[in-house]
């Protein structure tokens, strides 16, 4: 079971340095670690919210941020794969926006994933194998009209907001699958509850 110390933190960014921004908090800087797409995202003196994972080992301790709840949850099922440390799991997500990668795992693309700085084929396959039913259906086209092939496929606030509500990675997915794309963020999460109660 993963526990967490440190849930979010929310304040502005008062620093950018390989690979790691510092968030200014009342006075209190938190060195985070963050994929290379929130990285390149960060402006300075901007207000933000990570949600993080706190990794504490014998020597250190470690605060790994992403500005998504679903980044968060795919970064923490990564990390429980054999061979795939908290630094391999933010280069893997680093070759995109969360759901890209989450899409790239369910559509079984391991070639995406062997991509990520120290992640061989080996590693990759792993992954493939032990997450492609737990992240979900892959999206074919976005609800900006993109395909997942061409565009980035762009964070789902209604996936967000059922993961808020204690639903995983996968059965929020489900949850949405049958579900139009062009409602609201609420309309479709009240579509989603009705349809799983």
């Amino acid at each position: 079971i993963i526990t967490n110390m440190i849930a979010h933190i929310q304040g502005k960014i008062a620093e950018k340095f390989a690979g790691s921004v510092i968030v200014d908090v009342s006075g209190v800087g938190y060195e985070i670690i963050v994929p290379e797409t929130e990285y390149n995202k960060a402006t300075l003196g901007e207000g933000i919210k990570f949600y993080t994972y706190h990794h504490i080992r014998e020597q250190s301790q470690e605060l790994f941020g992403f500005s998504s709840l679903a980044a968060k949850k795919l970064f923490e099922l990564l990390i429980t794969v054999q061979g795939i440390g908290p630094k391999a799991a933010i280069a893997i997500m680093s070759l995109g926006e969360s759901e890209n990668v989450r899409n790239a795992i369910a559509k079984e693309d391991y070639k995406y994933i062997q991509k990520a700085a120290g992640v061989g084929k080996k590693s990759a396959e792993r992954v493939i194998v032990d997450f492609k039913d737990k992240v979900g259906l892959a999206i074919i086209v976005n609800y900006a009209g993109e395909t997942g092939a061409t565009g980035a496929l762009e964070t789902d606030e209604a996936l967000e907001a059922l993961m808020a509500l204690g639903y995983n990675l996968n059965d929020a997915t489900k949850a949405l699958e049958s579900v139009p794309g062009e409602l609201s963020t609420a309309e479709r999460v009240t579509a989603a509850l009705k349809n799983n109660f």
